[in-house]
């Protein structure tokens, strides 16, 4: 089995050398190439065409919210994830790296074991989207959607039974939680979130929590 190949995009100079470090040590992981901006970045995921982009937020020339949309929307590397890094948990920057197309968010602070768990996971094709995380952004959806918004037709030719899934999934629940309010198992329930990430065209669990809203599905609560 090949190595997982990792791009990391960052405008410090120590911390991409930190980052390959800790990459290039560990069995099974490699990097293919380090950016100091966001132009640098996209430019080289599309040479490179790694497994998983480390992409931090703020950098020159192109941000990096810019940098996932275009790496995330480009069929040259419709196979790369990214992974946001930010130095703060509730940072904007995260709801709107996650709607460019992001599988998931790492604080730079990290311990370095989960940052190398985090870089599997997502090169897995699995999002980084742990239940509390989902509500973090169930929060921003509620600070940013519009009251009373209408449901759109963004959900047409999606089942009841695949609704009610994707209204689960939005709520923070895991597939465990899941499987035993619908009292499904776990393939069963597989089976429903691939047919809903192929319906609605997303990447991976960050996008149907989105995807949910978005729709009017669900309606974030407010305080």
């Amino acid at each position: 089995m090949s190595d997982i190949k990792v791009l990391v995009a960052d405008d410090q100079a120590l911390l991409r050398g930190s980052f390959r470090v800790l990459i290039d040590t560990t069995p099974g992981l490699t990097t293919v190439g380090e950016a100091a901006d966001g132009i640098e970045a996209v430019e080289l995921a599309r040479r490179e065409q790694p497994d998983v982009v480390l992409m931090d937020v703020r950098m020159p020339r192109l941000d990096g919210i810019e940098a996932t949309r275009r790496i995330c929307s480009a069929a040259e590397t419709a196979g790369t994830r990214v992974l946001i890094l930010t130095m703060f948990d509730l940072d904007d920057a995260v709801y709107a790296g996650l709607r460019a197309g992001a599988s998931g968010f790492l604080l730079k602070d990290v311990p370095p074991v989960e940052l190398l768990r985090a870089i599997t996971v997502v090169a897995a094709g699995e999002a980084l989207l742990a239940p509390s995380i989902t509500r973090r952004l169930i929060a921003e959806f509620a600070r940013l959607a519009e009251p009373g918004q209408a449901p759109s037709s963004g959900l047409d030719g999606v089942t009841d039974r695949e609704r009610e899934v994707l209204s689960l999934i939005a709520r923070g629940l895991s597939n465990e939680e899941i499987c035993a309010h619908l009292r499904v198992g776990r393939g069963t329930l597989k089976t429903h979130i691939g047919h809903l990430l192929a319906k609605l065209h997303a990447r991976d669990r960050a996008q149907l929590v989105i995807a949910a809203y978005e729709s009017g599905l669900v309606q974030p609560r407010r305080r």
